[in-house]
């Protein structure tokens, strides 16, 4: 049996992504709890800088303000980056009192 999420996924990463500077811990079925580090967030999915050694397909439970826990898969990798969908797509009203908590500038914070 194959490892790892088998997905099929529609390209969303032309969705309004927000800059954020957020640490959260990431929890790994087979690798236990990772520090990871959230460059920018969407309602479908996040971009971290520090990619513990994830592949594509790998999936973190995350914990993020307003949300709270969400699992994401490893969708690709770059160098030390790495992007992840969500398993769900974050509810308007909640995506906003997120970037509110996880971004308290509001000059960084995208026009709605």
């Amino acid at each position: 049996m194959a490892g790892g999420a088998q997905l099929s996924v529609t390209d969303l990463r032309r969705a309004a992504r927000h800059p954020v500077d957020y640490p959260v811990i990431g929890e790994h079925r087979e690798r236990g709890d990772m520090g990871l580090h959230i460059v920018n967030v969407s309602a479908h999915g996040f971009m971290i800088n520090s990619s513990p050694d994830l592949q594509r397909g790998d999936r973190v439970t995350i914990r993020l303000p307003a949300i709270g826990r969400i699992e994401a898969h490893v969708i690709w990798t770059m160098d030390e980056r790495a992007g992840f969908q969500f398993e769900r797509i974050i509810r308007f009203e909640d995506f906003v009192k997120m970037i509110d908590q996880m971004q308290p500038n509001p000059k960084l914070r995208r026009r709605r």
